[in-house]
């Protein structure tokens, strides 16, 4: 399913429904299409935001961590958002997580599936190739347990991505600036409820990664999701909406 794009400034977003506000950040690869599932099911009962990460438009000298953030807090501030809860897939949880450290007055609770901050398996030991249509098929099959998800629009749309030089060099930046933030540090300090959701077959933050983000988080819960890989939400969705629904409903 598909939803009306938003356009607002500098903004483009999926705003769909009404009540409590879910904020959802997508991957570097990612798309708003990732959360359709989450989208269909919560916004029956809450109002669902979804901001396009300007992963591939953003000035290259703040093409990083810090830019995403403060993309994100701007977004935040034009639609005057207080008290939402945050999910993060991939690099999305890496800045959400980044976001809620800094602002933990205005987050309501955190959830994090296949997050970067501890470590990464990012594009095994290469960045996107271009030129290679076989590379990018191989690296987005990569992502799920079941490679037939990989559909080939999926595919399609990351080859395009490969084949710019501009945004390639903006992807290689960001990537390199989530490898150099660990947040082992920091995680300590989160004081929201948080919400771990994982792929046991994820090989691009590999389970012993949620474990580690349980043991230092405080305030967190963990759930696996068998055969599934990085991007729980798309490879089996009714199991992530059932586990993240019960989590949203006990903190209400």
């Amino acid at each position: 399913m598909q939803y009306k794009i938003k356009s607002d400034g500098e903004f483009k977003y999926i705003e769909e429904g009404d009540g409590q506000t879910l904020l959802l950040l997508h991957g570097l690869f990612g798309s708003l299409s990732n959360w359709d599932a989450v989208v269909e099911s919560f916004s029956k009962k809450f109002r669902v935001i979804i901001p396009l990460l300007p992963i591939y438009e953003m000035p290259i000298k703040s093409a990083g961590l810090d830019g995403l953030v403060a993309f994100v807090s701007a977004f935040v501030s034009h639609k005057k958002l207080d008290q939402f809860s945050l999910i993060g897939n991939s690099l999305g949880g890496h800045v959400g997580l980044i976001y809620c450290l800094r602002n933990q007055d205005k987050v309501k609770s955190l959830t994090l599936t296949g997050s970067s901050g501890l470590f990464e398996n990012s594009m095994g030991a290469s960045y996107p190739r271009r030129g290679s249509y076989q590379f990018v098929q191989e690296r987005v099959q990569y992502t799920f347990y079941n490679p037939e998800r990989a559909s080939k629009e999926m595919i399609d749309e990351i080859f395009d991505v490969t084949n710019s030089i501009p945004k390639c060099m903006r992807i290689i930046a960001i990537a390199k600036s989530a490898q150099r933030n660990n947040m082992a540090k920091e995680l300590g300090n989160i004081k929201v409820p948080t919400l771990l959701i994982w792929g046991l077959n994820d090989t691009i933050t590999p389970p012993m990664v949620a474990h580690e983000f349980n043991r230092l988080i405080p305030t967190s819960e963990l759930h696996f999701i068998d055969q599934c890989g990085h991007a729980p939400m798309m490879e089996h969705p009714a199991k992530f909406n059932k586990i993240y629904e019960k989590f949203i409903h006990q903190i209400n």
